[in-house]
């Protein structure tokens, strides 16, 4: 896949990138499970990252061995207690927020996350973000989830901006995935609460400690960088 030399627009993943939420969304499910007498382990969440709300809530229902028409009842309560959550704020990671709107006063910048609309607005309230990023994609909104690029693909849409001009910030393997199969380049930035399956920083063009490096210096750097090393990119 050629790569272009320049940064066009920054598509954030939001949950383990710009806010410290995978804990919540862990703590969330397990909670609910354990309401029921089951348990819920942090392999099974590994295993819902980067899916939309209809598809972690089959997960869910799958992995806990419950009736098929307890799905819409589990979307709807942990999508309820995680908002509930952010009500008290937000659980942000060091830096990202700043490092968020330094790059969106560079490029155009948009949100490609898996979480509820509902859950993405209040993340965004309460980081104070949801007046500096105009496009906001939930993979509820489109076919589907992450691993598929449909997110990915309708954000660059929004932007008006070809995909491979894109490029996109995840925390996930399924998330890098569905970046890499849109044809952008990924950055990915583990998260150190619930670190991404084993693999991802493998399918990654960059990997990042911190968000709070990702600034539109270095990603200009970053991108050529890999332009002039990559295989693809020499003639």
């Amino acid at each position: 896949m050629a790569r272009n030399s320049t940064v066009a627009a920054v598509i954030f993943d939001l949950d383990g990138v710009i806010v410290d939420s995978e804990i919540w969304w862990h703590e969330e499910r397990a909670a609910w499970a354990r309401d029921l007498g089951l348990e819920w382990s942090h392999e099974d969440s590994r295993a819902v990252m980067g899916a939309n709300s209809h598809g972690w809530a089959r997960i869910m229902r799958e992995r806990l061995a419950l009736p098929q028409d307890t799905e819409p009842g589990i979307e709807a309560d942990i999508i309820a207690r995680v908002v509930q959550r952010y009500e008290a704020g937000a659980p942000t990671i060091p830096g990202a927020v700043d490092a968020v709107r330094r790059i969106a006063g560079h490029w155009p910048v948009a949100i490609a996350s898996s979480a509820h609309r509902a859950v993405i607005e209040a993340a965004l309230r309460a980081t104070g973000l949801d007046q500096e990023i105009p496009v906001v994609l939930s993979s509820d909104d489109v076919a589907n989830g992450k691993p598929a690029p449909d997110v990915y693909l309708a954000a660059a849409e929004a932007l008006g901006i070809r995909a491979e001009a894109c490029l996109a910030v995840e925390d996930s393997i399924n998330g890098v995935r569905a970046a890499r199969s849109a044809g952008m380049t990924v950055v990915l930035v583990p998260n150190h609460s619930i670190p991404p399956a084993e693999g991802a920083a493998d399918l990654a063009d960059l990997v990042l400690d911190r968000l709070a490096d990702l600034d539109p210096a270095t990603v200009a750097r970053q991108w050529s960088d890999i332009e002039t090393d990559s295989p693809e990119g020499s003639t």
